[in-house]
């Protein structure tokens, strides 16, 4: 009974499309097809049909439905997803992509992106883009020197206070930046959510977000050269050595209070995660594969520049030296409380690598900053001991931590 009613609902709920696209006026969504976004339109004709589609559902909240096909929208940077406003396609997250049967291209519902000056998606408050793939069709995935440096795939906005936004089931295939989330300081974001994105970003940075108050979110999110195997094999070893050198993190979090990350994995870049000097929060369940650093803690005080720490596994090992290779740095004020987080590592073809880092944690600076470590494996690194401590007024406490030698570790 209680299923038959909950079909019931979700009839309801439906859109009934003809085979133009088109729906009654009664309904809760309308395809982006009724409005002129076409697949055989060019990228131009198709950003102004896509911003007259959202300024019709700015009024009353509407969603924008982005229907499949066989071949991508292309869609022109520029447009403002306006406050209220929900774009919504038909994918789950498609980590090695979708293909065309006979055709060198995804399928389903997806933006062909070309343009190389303005970010392809700026957006406001109470807003939502779920579903949908991003397409660079001419990013070049073997040669470095060839990489093209898009602007942000999803932006926030610059010139208003951002307040609720939801990114869910995205895919984004030879993005430079995929989103971008670092807000001015007289226009900051809150309660920003991102689950369920996969992508690999030729510029280091998957998601940014500085300037971010109250909670935001990452959950769930996957970065990995191989994101491309459908549509003609991953990117090249010289990229993903390319990517490296950029020395940029995967994820990097400022200026941001209490933040939530919660499964994250990156593969193949300079840096897992970069936590800001004004920023707190809890990182747990994650795996930074093939990195020079996986976790750089900073802090700015000693009060509330604290970040917990689970659950999680680092295996450094790229870089352009060994002695910068580090699961761990840790600079500045503040706490930072590490459980049953181990770091091993090995070769791997995919890039250049070491096969291991240079030690497990490096402390550096000159404020006093706490670290406490439970039930951590390290292993696999260079130097004698597995904690380098730089910083005269570091104060660590290690239990149940195991060396290289799988031995009890005890600081000197």
């Amino acid at each position: 009974m209680k299923i038959k009613s909950l079909i019931l609902i979700l009839c309801s709920l439906l859109v009934i499309f003809d085979a133009n696209g088109q729906e009654g006026e009664k309904s809760l969504f309308r395809s982006i097809r009724s409005f002129g976004v076409l697949p055989e339109n060019s990228g131009n004709i198709n950003k102004i049909n896509l911003q007259k589609a959202i300024d019709w559902a700015a009024s009353s909240g509407a969603a924008l439905f982005v229907g499949p096909t066989d071949k991508p929208y292309e869609v022109a940077g520029g447009i403002i997803l306006k406050k209220n406003v929900s774009l919504i396609g038909v994918n789950g997250p498609v980590p090695r992509a979708t293909r065309h049967p006979s055709k060198l291209r995804p399928v389903g519902s997806v933006f062909a992106i070309r343009d190389t000056v303005m970010p392809f998606i700026t957006v406001e408050s109470s807003t939502q883009i779920k579903g949908i793939q991003f397409w660079y069709p001419e990013q070049n995935c073997k040669d470095p020197s060839k990489i093209i440096v898009y602007p942000p795939t999803i932006q926030v906005s610059k010139i208003t206070r951002t307040e609720g936004v939801t990114l869910s089931n995205l895919t984004s295939y030879g993005e430079y930046l995929a989103m971008d989330f670092n807000a001015l300081p007289q226009h900051p974001c809150e309660l920003i959510l991102f689950e369920h994105c996969h992508g690999y970003p030729l510029g280091g940075e998957f998601i940014r977000i500085d300037y971010c108050y109250d909670i935001p979110r990452i959950l769930h999110c996957h970065v990995n050269p191989a994101i491309q195997r459908q549509l003609g094999g991953g990117y090249s070893k010289s990229i993903i050595d390319a990517v490296v050198a950029r020395q940029k993190y995967t994820y990097a979090i400022n200026h941001t209070d209490n933040a939530q990350l919660i499964d994250l994995f990156t593969f193949g870049n300079y840096g897992g995660i970069s936590l800001g000097a004004a920023t707190y929060g809890q990182l747990t369940n994650f795996n930074f594969d093939c990195v020079t650093v996986g976790i750089h803690k900073w802090g700015d005080s000693s009060k509330n520049r604290n970040w917990m720490i689970a659950q999680g596994s680092i295996i450094a090992n790229t870089g352009a030296r060994i002695e910068d290779v580090h699961p761990f740095i840790i600079e500045g004020k503040g706490f930072s409380a590490i459980s049953n987080v181990e770091a091993f590592s090995g070769g791997n073809s995919a890039l250049t690598n070491f096969g291991m880092s240079w030690d497990y944690m490096t402390i550096i600076g000159n404020e006093k900053t706490t670290v406490s470590m439970f039930g951590c494996r390290m292993r696999d690194y260079k130097s004698d001991l597995p904690i380098t401590i730089l910083n005269p007024n570091a104060i660590v406490q290690a239990t149940g931590c195991l060396d290289k030698n799988e031995a009890p570790f005890r600081l000197p």
